[in-house]
């Protein structure tokens, strides 16, 4: 198809929308996710299971290379070759859980040590590149949406249809993939995700429109970079600029603590298989999750984030006892009560996970600057997350020396500094 024939998708994008953030979800969760519970069910140990979560760190800092993809070439062509690194990366690791160990669609005793197969330390360094891979797809995705689309009212009107998309990745991840992985093998489980993210990458290469003016090969570097400079200077001179910045780390990290080892916990303190993970996390919990999401929103519209702050808040914090009652029971993941009762509890405490996620946003949006909204919510979206990254990458070494009880009631006790800054910020409508 000829750039002279792409106009039309430019005009009813709705096709190359859910698409593009299909495909922005999908290999953030290969990073984040698949790669979690592959290594889990080939044996690695906690501690090192923790430090998976430091692959979140391209996420928390993808702000500071952003104005790459503004300076050099254009953002489609951004898209497309990161895309395709990105397709032969996750073959390669496919082709690397080959040659790794050998599991079952069972769980791999705890007391392996998987990180002795030099398959699996090379997986580990391909996973770092492909973390930093993914996050650039991200700011290319964003980048070229707001581009194509250009007026801010059309924009909005699409929001709905990307988050519908990336959820649908999530869900198609844990699911899916995870199913693949426990019915046919490892090395399934992720080509399977290089395939379906190599089918995006030639509809996009056939389909994506030419945004006019897209070409710009001449940029005035030096006033991006003053223009970049101002986006941080403006956003810490706004009134009470630390105290914004500690609620909005800490707002949620009893969550991000809770969830730090979600899955070895599941897969190996509880026995949960792998296509029993693909519905208890991969379906019933992600739907929980966007159920929580949607009722938070629906509470904030009609009564304000004021008045519906410290509802949401102790209902998302109050409920991590749920998983502290699941850690001391222990319930039989082998009988079906067992597995009723560990789906009920993961899903309600994913639902009560989601009441956080709108207060958290439009308190966020409420703090960008009009001049510069777009930079000033990609730097509060990404400090949101960096306590949690911190910690989590430590969160399997805490688990070996006390165990996950004791991780879930520092889970609990990690709210309280959040409810202090929530107290001290007197958020009124």
């Amino acid at each position: 198809m000829t750039s002279e024939s792409r106009p039309e998708q430019a005009k009813n994008p709705r096709s190359w929308v859910f698409s593009t953030y299909f495909a922005e979800g999908l290999p953030y969760m290969l990073v984040r996710y698949l790669s979690s519970v592959y290594l889990t069910d080939i044996g690695v140990r906690e501690a090192y299971l923790g430090f998976v979560n430091f692959l979140g760190i391209p996420w928390n800092f993808k702000f500071l290379w952003a104005p790459a993809v503004d300076l050099f070439a254009t953002r489609r062509k951004w898209l497309l070759v990161v895309e395709l690194a990105l397709v032969a990366g996750f073959a390669i690791v496919g082709l690397l859980a080959a040659a790794g160990p050998d599991v079952t669609a069972g769980t791999a005793a705890p007391a392996a040590d998987g990180m002795q197969s030099l398959a699996v330390r090379s997986t580990i360094v391909l996973l770092v590149m492909l973390a930093f891979l993914s996050a650039t797809h991200d700011i290319a995705i964003d980048g070229f949406y707001m581009e194509a689309i250009d007026d801010p009212t059309r924009q909005a009107a699409y929001t709905g249809l990307r988050v519908l998309a990336y959820r649908l990745a999530v869900i198609f991840t844990k699911s899916v993939l995870v199913a693949m992985a426990g019915w046919v093998s490892w090395t399934a489980g992720w080509i399977g995700g290089a395939a379906a993210l190599g089918l995006l990458l030639l509809y996009h290469w056939r389909m994506l429109p030419n945004p006019t003016g897209a070409d710009r090969t001449a940029r005035d570097g030096a006033a991006i970079a003053r223009d970049w400079g101002r986006a941080f200077t403006t956003y810490l001179s706004q009134p009470r600029a630390w105290l914004v910045l500690l609620f909005v780390v800490t707002y949620k990290l009893g969550d991000e603590v809770l969830f730090s080892m979600n899955t070895p916990f599941l897969m190996r303190e509880l026995g949960v298989t792998k296509p029993q993970l693909s519905w208890v996390s991969g379906v019933f919990g992600t739907v929980a999750s966007i159920a929580g999401s949607l009722v938070s929103a629906r509470a904030i519209s009609k009564w304000g984030l004021g008045r519906a702050v410290w509802p949401l808040t102790l209902a998302m914090n109050l409920n991590i006892w749920a998983y502290i009652w699941l850690a001391w029971a222990i319930p039989d993941a082998t009988t079906a009560s067992g597995l009723s009762i560990i789906t009920a509890v993961h899903s309600y405490e994913q639902f009560a996970a989601g009441l956080g996620n709108a207060v958290l946003v439009v308190f966020i949006m409420r703090t960008c600057n009009p001049e510069f909204k777009a930079a000033h919510y990609a730097i509060a979206s990404a400090i949101a997350s960096v306590g949690g990254t911190a910690f989590g990458g430590f969160g399997g070494l805490f688990v070996e020396s006390f165990g996950y009880l004791n991780l879930y009631i520092l889970a609990f006790a990690a709210t309280i500094p959040g409810m202090i800054f929530l107290k001290l910020m007197k958020i009124r409508d």
